[in-house]
């Protein structure tokens, strides 16, 4: 079971990055959320099994179709202690669109 937080850059707001992000996540069994952030990044986390999961940075890399890709951060973190369950879009942190 491996963790990844990832921080997407460019022009990924408005171009179903979100909504295409939940459907490659669950087809791939990985579980964990995805949100737009004020700054017009994209965050996610991906919790799963290793392959499954590396398979989900890879498509942030280009994202849908419409979406533009500029910078992919990621950042390894520990599962959490209760595993993630299913996958959410969240809404945008106070002080954001």
């Amino acid at each position: 079971m491996v963790r990844k937080h990832v921080i997407v850059s460019g022009r990924v707001q408005g171009v179903f990055f979100r909504d295409t992000c939940r459907s490659q996540a669950l087809e791939h069994g990985v579980s964990g959320w995805v949100r737009n952030l004020p700054g017009g990044e994209v965050e996610a986390v991906f919790e799963g099994e290793e392959g499954a999961v590396a398979q989900l940075v890879g498509w942030a890399h280009t994202g849908p179709p419409a979406a533009e890709v500029r910078d992919v951060e990621v950042r390894e973190e520990a599962p959490a202690r209760e595993r993630l369950s299913g996958f959410e879009v969240r809404p945008t942190p106070r002080g954001g669109a």
